[in-house]
């Protein structure tokens, strides 16, 4: 309760005061950390993601709550919000943003090919070339799961139903093929016509198959055909055979003479084949064979040997010769009128590329592409008629005449840009020239340079062979103009390299280092801007430099992350000592506490000083957090301290009141008093353990030893001791500022007197009041009830001034 009685000249604190306490951290600091921990808990909380990036004023916190957003409309949402405003979180919000787009493009190119092969499975008319070109467009749309599977299972059904088209209609050609054969197969007459009955029927098989929309339009018809033509072949009666051999008969028949008139002949023996119709033979088949295979022009031209060279056949050869030629016939009769279908197309085709707005190069190639494929069709279809090839002739003009005056135009641009070229090329002489004479400034001529050779490349077009001698002669004339530029920028060059060997010479720790690498700087500008070098070799220099001044940079940001990574240390080890002081906890009795908690606070403030320093953003908050720890551990003590002052006050007042009335008995008349009761009683109070303890004792002692003989003297100076007593708390009372009641006004006036005028005839600074109540307590006197009261509240006065 007092610290003043219990203070000792030898102790001292072992905690230094802390310093007043550091400001709390401004509302900003508060709302960052707030908004911080709310961003960390969002946990894919795309909603309160949103609408923290909306309210927050911290671009750290937006941009982590920004990874939380997903969807496209809150991505669009925030965009729009921080378009302006924080560039990291918008550019964020569009790479997703453009990546979702893509995916949905994607998709919907996907949707597109999937529903492509949804139309093509149900088109009765299935062409490869449909299918050829869903396949290019899947090819460019990226993997999308979703409807790959779809799609791979729609393109194996358009698989199969393009390979049931082949399937049947190679079914088709080679029931066709057998069935031409069979007049020629040397079966008999009712099997050859059971084989042909099989194949009629197999005919209605064909026109009833799922595919069968999808084959050539005259297949069916030429096998329907096929089938009549063999049909009436082989219901033919059989005529009987001549006499004479079948190889002797001509191939032309002529008028046989009388058989009576003529004389036989003796029979002659047969003749092996010539060589001439074994070729004609040959040439026959190999017309056939293309006829199979559909080259009519080929065809054609064994035909046209075949009639060149004739030759003696048999009938069979002859029907069958005949047979052939009537199929080259009917085929070519279908290719000339596919030649006009397709003629039309073609001009239909080149009619409407003057509609199609199309680039000048490719219109181009477009015509030329049609002209060749009129000229495919007269090989292969024969030659068109004079009215349609006008017709097409007409529109290829037409729709060719842009481009030729977009060619014109090239070309008179290409002379025109050959004429700027001459007079660059005039100019840079006269600046050569110019130069050589000593009248140029090198940094004008580099400009003039640079603006030559960039006016050089944007000339345009030129012919060929022109360009190629207009650029050797600028290219000549230049170097002539650059010549003493050249010189200049190898001095120029050695200085940067000076320049590049200093700046790798300077020693990243040294204080004037960025001093140093500074100006080293600003003079690779001054050059750079007296005279610049080739593009080439000045970034090649302007690199090397730029790599000495990064690697100075870099060590010494090794350095600072090194410093930045001991301060963390620092700062780790100074909240452990926090942390320990935090949750330090002290017991037994109160002296083991003091003396625990002033070691804890010793330890403490030695391990604090033993740090270094912490980062300076947490330096105010670590050392607030210190000193509170301090204060937290020190109110202990000082609670402890309270405790023990305020026993030792009661104590105190205890023994003063024993004292007080052991005096007074002392001053009753013939009253026995027990001195070994009143020692008990003195025993069993606390020992003070300072000045008190000892005036009191010596005040309580002496009253004992009067008890032996000394009473009535000892009583007598009580009773003379009161007046001084009365005296004494009066001053005190005076000086303690208290109150002394209505009457001892007069005495208090004139004690006031008293004071004032002895305090300055001595010039000396009046004695303490603690130092007065000590006296007080040590000056034996016999007190009435009221000196006693008001003693008791000098006490109360004088222990609260020392307390505050």
């Amino acid at each position: 309760m007092f610290d003043f009685l219990f203070k000792r000249a030898t102790e001292s604190s072992v905690v230094p005061p802390a310093p007043a306490p550091a400001p709390e951290p401004d509302a900003a600091a508060g709302r960052r950390d707030e908004q911080a921990q709310r961003a960390a808990a969002l946990n894919g909380n795309e909603a309160a993601a949103v609408a923290l990036i909306l309210e927050s004023e911290f671009a750290g916190v937006r941009l982590t709550a920004a990874e939380h957003v997903q969807s496209q409309a809150a991505l669009e949402q925030v965009l729009q919000a921080v378009r302006n405003t924080d560039r990291r979180v918008a550019k964020l919000m569009q790479s997703r943003l453009d990546a979702i787009r893509y995916q949905q493009a994607e998709l919907q190119k996907a949707q597109a090919c999937l529903d492509l092969a949804q139309r093509l499975l149900q088109d009765e008319k299935l062409t490869p070339n449909q299918v050829a070109e869903l396949d290019r467009q899947w090819l460019v749309v990226a993997d999308v799961p979703a409807l790959a599977e779809q799609f791979a299972s729609a393109r194996a059904a358009l698989a199969a139903r393009l390979e049931a088209q082949v399937t049947l209609q190679r079914t088709i050609i080679d029931a066709m093929a057998a069935v031409r054969k069979l007049p020629d197969a040397g079966l008999p007459a009712e099997e050859a016509l059971q084989t042909l009955e099989r194949h009629a029927a197999a005919e209605a098989e064909y026109q009833n198959a799922p595919e069968h929309n999808a084959l050539p339009r005259h297949l069916l018809s030429d096998y329907a055909q096929a089938l009549a033509q063999v049909r009436a072949a082989l219901t033919v009666p059989v005529k009987p055979a001549p006499v004479a051999e079948p190889e002797a008969a001509p191939a032309v028949a002529e008028a046989a003479p009388d058989p009576a008139a003529a004389p036989k002949q003796p029979k002659q023996p047969k003749q092996p084949p010539k060589e001439a119709d074994k070729k004609f033979l040959e040439t026959l088949e190999a017309m056939e064979a293309a006829l199979e295979h559909g080259q009519l022009h080929i065809a054609g031209e064994h035909d046209k040997w075949l009639r060149e060279h004739k030759t003696r056949l048999s009938h069979a050869q002859t029907e069958h010769l005949n047979h052939v030629r009537a199929e080259l016939k009917r085929l070519g009769d279908w290719a000339r009128w596919g030649g006009n279908v397709s003629r039309e197309e073609l001009v239909k085709a080149v009619e409407e590329l003057p509609g199609q707005k199309l680039a000048m190069s490719e219109l181009a190639k477009k015509v030329g592409s049609m002209r060749d494929r009129w000229k495919a069709l007269d090989a292969v279809s024969g030659h068109a008629p004079k009215s349609l090839w006008e017709r097409f002739d007409a529109a290829c003009t037409a729709a060719y005449a842009p481009a030729a005056a977009h060619f014109k135009q090239l070309a008179d641009e290409r002379h025109a840009n050959a004429a700027k070229a001459q007079a660059l090329i005039s100019e840079t002489q006269a600046l050569a020239e110019s130069v050589a004479t000593g009248g140029a400034d090198l940094k004008n001529v580099a400009a003039a340079g640079q603006r030559l050779r960039q006016m050089w490349t944007r000339l345009g077009t030129i012919d060929r062979k022109e360009k190629r001698k207009l650029d050797q002669t600028f290219d000549k004339v230049l170097a002539h103009m650059l010549s003493p530029l050249s010189e200049q920028r190898k001095v120029e060059a050695a200085k940067r390299e000076q320049l590049i060997v200093e700046a790798e010479a300077l020693e990243p720790s040294d204080r004037q280092t960025l001093d140093k690498l500074r100006r080293l700087q600003e003079r690779w500008q001054e050059q750079a801007k007296a005279l610049p070098l080739e593009r080439k070799i000045e970034q090649a220099l302007w690199q090397r430099f730029r790599a000495a001044c990064d690697a100075i940079f870099s060590r010494r940001k090794e350095t600072a992350h090194a410093a930045d990574h001991e301060r963390k240390a620092q700062l780790h080890a100074r909240e452990a000592i926090c942390k320990a002081l935090e949750e330090a906890t002290f017991s037994g009795e109160d002296k083991a506490q003091l003396a625990a908690i002033a070691k804890a606070l010793k330890d403490a403030a030695t391990a604090w000083h033993a740090t270094g320093i912490v980062p300076r953003a947490a330096e105010a908050r670590i050392n607030q957090r210190y000193h509170n720890a301090v204060g937290k551990v020190q109110g202990q003590a000082d609670a402890i301290k309270r405790r023990a002052g305020a026993a030792q006050a009661n104590a105190l007042r205890d023994k003063l009141r024993l004292c007080q009335s052991l005096e007074s008995a002392l001053g009753a008349d013939g009253s026995a008093i027990d001195a070994t009761d009143w020692q008990a009683r003195w025993a069993e109070l606390p020992s003070l353990g300072n000045e008190y303890e000892r005036a009191l004792n010596g005040r309580f002692t002496a009253a004992l030893g009067a008890l032996n003989g000394e009473r009535s003297a000892y009583a007598q100076q009580l009773e003379r001791n009161r007046a001084k007593l009365l005296d004494e708390v009066l001053r005190l009372e005076i000086v303690a500022g208290v109150d002394s009641g209505a009457e001892f006004a007069r005495e208090r006036l004139k004690m006031q007197v008293e004071v004032l005028q002895s305090s300055l005839k001595s010039g000396q600074k009046p004695q303490s009041a603690s130092a007065a109540y000590l006296q007080l307590c040590a000056m034996p006197a016999l007190a009435d009830a009221r000196t006693a009261s008001r003693i008791e509240q000098l006490f109360r006065r004088i222990g609260a001034s020392e307390r505050a």
